[in-house]
């Protein structure tokens, strides 16, 4: 006796084995928009920092680059920096310049939040025009100081004598002792809108019956501050101090547009001493070893910034 399979019963089975590629497409598809991304990580990121760290335990220049032939040296380059001069006057240089510029970076970009936290009329348009100092280029804030702070032709020294303070021009950016600070004022005038804008962002997540209550209380407009603005912007604080300091620390081109790191390497930072040794002296060995200095510099920062904001949240 024969039977006959109806397409009523067909049907079940076509769409059982339809879903089997769609529930593998469900599990796979998140995963290909990340690809891109996971791509663009291990070619620019991934593999430049391996290559550096294998390099700084090697012998590496341009000719041995190209052969092939670059023997294991071990701490040989780490031993070459750490006993060159130039290397010991590019760390204080780049100390110098973390510090100072942070600082100064950081009250100011709070003092700013503060005031623009308040509704003062035009409050838009003057915060607007604060960050226009972050949105320019690198080069072209770089380029402007450097015209500003020129010792002839300089607007600085022309706007100093008008006023009478000084009488003749300042080199800032020729005289070794005071060319550092020429390229801090810089980067302090180019890092404050940056800090501006994630203080704010704290500020304004602080909520308002906090200091309508401590009003209430009595408590002036100091004692709040110091009661419940610093103690709930800690957190942000903390994170605007660490993108900072690892934003500040591996400042290239700024002070290569201003100076080049010059005169007599005054304003030669840890970066631009990696740049010098790897692409002007082409021993690319003992540059890997700087740059592998700086973002050990930057672990250990970041480590001690994870405890900082663990402990913070759990408090």
């Amino acid at each position: 006796m024969s039977t006959t399979v109806t397409s009523s019963e067909q049907v079940p089975q076509t769409l059982v084995r339809s879903k089997k590629p769609q529930r593998l497409g469900k599990k796979v598809g998140p995963y290909l928009f990340l690809l891109p991304a996971t791509i663009f990580m291990v070619v620019f990121l991934l593999y430049p920092v391996c290559t550096m760290l294998l390099f700084s335990f090697q012998q590496v220049n341009v000719g041995s680059l190209l052969t092939g032939d670059t023997p294991f040296i071990g701490l040989d380059n780490y031993r070459t920096i750490l006993a060159d001069a130039s290397f010991r006057s590019s760390f204080v240089t780049s100390a110098i310049f973390t510090v100072a510029s942070i600082v100064f970076q950081f009250s100011i970009g709070f003092a700013l939040a503060l005031l623009f936290n308040r509704r003062i009329p035009l409050v838009g348009m003057m915060r607007g025009s604060i960050m226009i100092a972050w949105m320019l280029p690198i080069v072209v804030s770089g380029t402007i100081f450097k015209w500003m702070l020129q010792s002839d032709s300089g607007i600085i020294n022309y706007v100093l004598q008008s006023l009478g303070m000084i009488h003749s021009p300042i080199r800032w950016l020729a005289d070794p002792k005071i060319a550092i600070w020429g390229v801090i004022v810089a980067n302090i005038w180019i890092g404050i809108p940056f800090n501006m804008s994630l203080l704010l962002a704290g500020l304004q997540s602080i909520s308002s019956s906090l200091y309508e209550a401590a009003m209430v209380d009595g408590a002036n407009s100091v004692q709040r501050f110091f009661a419940i603005t610093l103690p709930l912007m800690r957190s942000t604080s903390l994170t605007v101090l660490m993108l900072g300091l690892i934003y500040t620390l591996n400042v290239f081109d700024l002070i290569y547009v201003i100076t080049g790191g010059g005169p007599v390497n005054a304003t030669e930072a840890m970066p631009l001493y990696a740049y010098r040794l790897s692409f002007q002296q082409f021993d690319l060995g003992s540059g890997s070893a700087t740059a592998t200095l700086m973002f050990l510099l930057l672990l250990v920062a970041s480590t001690i910034y994870l405890f900082l904001i663990r402990r913070e949240e759990t408090a």
